[in-house]
């Protein structure tokens, strides 16, 4: 993997933790999971992971602030998204691109869904091709404008975060 990846994850992570909100993640204690969460805490961050059943507890962060676990992937993501304020993809495989249509489908169900910001950390451009293919279900008539521009991309967690809320106060 390229490293780019894993130092976008500890600069989003310290980021998270220096704005004084909580990272709320999958919980795994391996890959950029573990490296988010490594450096949320170290930066004297507050991290909440939901585990599920489904996958084995050994894999499960032992040093979190809280740890929830659910029975299943859908809990989890349910769970993720009713604890979180914004939601945000890092660079990730199958796992991280259901978790985040997941939350952008339920982004436009009006009862039973959720009015949180869902952007993605657009690392060394990973997600352009994603966001072209959704720019290609608009134009070939599969989606409309509103529902492309749901997802929000950032290059940096300074840019992402202040295209999902808007400006936030400095670090002091």
């Amino acid at each position: 993997m390229d490293g780019a990846f894993e130092e976008a994850a500890v600069r989003l992570a310290k980021f998270i933790a220096s704005h004084g909100m909580t990272l709320v993640f999958g919980g795994s204690n391996v890959g950029t999971m573990k490296a988010v969460a490594d450096a949320a805490l170290a930066a004297g961050g507050k991290v909440v992971g939901v585990f599920t059943t489904n996958l084995p507890m050994s894999l499960a962060h032992p040093g979190l602030t809280e740890l929830v676990v659910t029975h299943s992937l859908a809990e989890r993501k349910r769970e993720m998204i009713e604890r979180a304020d914004a939601l945000v993809a890092l660079p990730g495989g199958l796992g991280t691109l259901d978790e985040l249509f997941d939350a952008l489908a339920l982004r436009r169900v009006k009862n039973g869904g959720h009015k949180k910001p869902v952007g993605v950390l657009n690392v060394n451009g990973y997600y352009d091709p994603l966001i072209d293919f959704l720019i290609q279900t608009r134009d070939k008539g599969f989606s409309t404008n509103a529902a492309v521009q749901t997802l929000v991309s950032g290059r940096t967690p300074e840019e992402l975060f202040d295209r999902l809320v808007g400006s936030l106060p400095p670090v002091c």
